[in-house]
């Protein structure tokens, strides 16, 4: 009995296997699938490299559902390109990379993280502790020769393991800044976590993926799948996210706001500039002391520039009136003021 219920569960595990690609002939055997993209036709695999039982994700396109992008290189060529260019530890490095008749694989190291993408819960304090793991990721990528913009940052596409470090992974739709799009490519990103620049033609800039990341950090605290993100968003791009988590710190509120600010000009420039920005900031809690006072001196400050400004507008209004006036009134005017 139990030998048949062996033969069973050996049967069951032939079947399993059957239905992944062989791929021994070249090395490697699947274990699992670990997640598909049905529109952009690629399935993600867990495998091992058989000579040496080392662990690998091997990505599958279906060619048939590709197409050319990008100064004529397909998808998966462009992600190679940027990935032999990319050396940090919370990136996953490239292998290798084969075609077969109907598909191509492309093999990247194997990080033991799963995804955001799955119902998982963070506290505040430890988001912020994701968010900076993100971030030093970027700030790695913007400060290269060539700056890299990742283009689709989103939960499902960030890795986080059980101490909170965070791994970026699928730069099949990454370019390099200042780098031309072709017609193709422009808004390729996912809707909701595309910044509003991209939605609209202009060209993306290093704050352009402080937006995207900024969306990721707002689903995390509200607790929103990446499905549903675009319940939260109006019509003129803003994020309305702050009556679901009210024990925001206010210095983190706006700092997280900023981030997703619709014009990219009003963001912090870049992701250096973001993280040196948050690192000092409180997650939760309410305004100390110095943060009430901060606050006065700055609203203080811009009170004083608006006066100014409008002083001067005012006194600008007044001498174009006064030089636009006939002869003697323009006398009768300018004696007035004396």
């Amino acid at each position: 009995m139990v030998f048949v219920m062996e033969l069973d569960v050996n049967n069951r595990e032939a079947i399993r296997l059957s239905h992944y690609p062989d791929l021994s002939q070249l090395g490697y055997q699947v274990i699992r699938e670990l997640g598909r993209n049905q529109v952009e036709g690629r399935i993600t695999y867990l495998a091992k490299v058989c000579k040496s039982d080392q662990q690998v994700v091997i990505k599958e396109f279906n060619c048939a559902s590709t197409t050319a992008d990008w100064s004529g290189l397909k998808i998966y060529d462009r992600e190679i390109e940027i990935l032999r260019q990319l050396h940090h530890p919370r990136i996953p490095r490239y292998i290798d990379s084969f075609k077969m008749p109907e598909h191509f694989y492309l093999v990247q190291e194997y990080k033991n993280a799963p995804s955001l993408g799955l119902r998982r819960s963070f506290k505040p304090e430890e988001i912020k502790q994701i968010a900076v793991s993100i971030l030093e990721i970027l700030v790695y990528l913007q400060q290269r020769a060539d700056p890299i913009i990742h283009r689709d940052i989103k939960p499902e596409n960030i890795l986080v393991d059980d101490h909170l470090n965070a791994y970026l992974v699928d730069f099949d739709l990454a370019r390099l800044e200042g780098v031309k799009m072709a017609t193709s490519s422009l808004a390729s990103g996912t809707p909701g976590f595309m910044p509003p620049e991209e939605h609209l033609g202009h060209p993306l800039t290093l704050a352009s993926d402080l937006y995207s990341l900024g969306v990721t950090l707002i689903c995390l605290l509200t607790d929103t799948r990446s499905i549903d993100i675009c319940k939260l968003i109006d019509h003129k791009y803003r994020l309305n996210f702050q009556k679901l988590v009210p024990q925001l710190h206010p210095r983190f509120r706006l700092w997280l706001m900023k981030l997703v600010e619709s014009k990219c000009k009003h963001r912090y420039a870049n992701a250096f500039l973001a993280l040196k920005a948050l690192i000092p900031i409180q997650v939760t809690g309410t305004h100390n002391a110095i943060d009430t006072l901060v606050a006065a001196i700055k609203l203080r400050q811009r009170t004083a520039v608006l006066c100014l400004a409008m002083m001067g507008m005012m006194a600008v209004a007044t001498t174009t009136l006064i030089l636009s006036q006939p002869g003697d009134v323009k006398q009768h005017l300018l004696k007035s003021r004396e």
